[in-house]
């Protein structure tokens, strides 16, 4: 096969490892149980390594809870995996395309775990957090002009949504994956909101003949 080929996208040979893991998990019986079991334990492997690297974020529980937290992020990772089996394309060795469904799976347990007891804010208290607390050389009226035209179009532009996913996700640091669990949405549908929200607001700067990168 030519590069060419490979770079519009053909089909590509894969290692033999790969290829390996592939035939049993698309296999039956006790290969694909067995396939399957190797694949798991590899998924726990990389959960366990992702949890303890963001260990800080979950100091108050103990190990058990970290290894059933764990558990959980590598059977998702591994049903994720299987479902998606057709979607490899070789680009990497398979365990390496698969490891990053546990890493995925493992960030995403610990964030909402973090935050499972903790408020989710959707409108602000302030907008402090759009003032410059030391204004200093660079400081300017312009800049000043451009924050209050931030903070009225966060008011005025935006629908009470798109208000509530700004503040949340930009103003209050809130991860996204837990915004959507809380309300009831996806990570998608709440990006293609920001986005819009961010539209909107470059084109409200615009009516006011001012600029910022958003």
């Amino acid at each position: 096969m030519t590069a060419a080929a490979t770079r519009r996208g053909g089909p590509r040979k894969l290692d033999a490892a790969s290829q390996e893991w592939l035939d049993g998990l698309r296999g039956a019986g006790p290969a694909r149980e067995k396939a399957a079991g190797r694949l798991h334990a590899l998924l726990l492997g990389a959960a366990r390594f992702e949890i303890a690297r963001r260990r800080q974020a979950l100091s108050y529980l103990g190990s058990g809870e970290l290894d059933e937290l764990a558990r959980d992020a590598a059977d998702d990772a591994a049903v994720s995996v299987l479902r998606r089996l057709d979607d490899f394309r070789g680009e990497s060795r398979f365990t390496t395309w698969a490891y990053k469904f546990a890493l995925l799976e493992a960030s995403v347990k610990v964030r909402r775990r973090a935050w499972r007891d903790r408020e989710v804010t959707l409108e602000p208290e302030t907008w402090s957090q759009f003032e410059h607390p030391a204004p200093g050389p660079d400081w300017n009226a312009e800049r000043a002009a451009v924050l209050a035209a931030i903070q009225e179009g966060i008011r005025t532009a935006l629908t009470p949504h798109q208000r509530r996913v700004l503040v949340a996700l930009a103003l209050n640091g809130v991860p996204i994956d837990v915004l959507a669990e809380r309300l009831g949405t996806t990570r998608g549908a709440l990006y293609k909101t920001l986005h819009d929200a961010r539209r909107k607001l470059r084109a409200h700067l615009q009516e006011h003949g001012l600029t910022e990168d958003w």
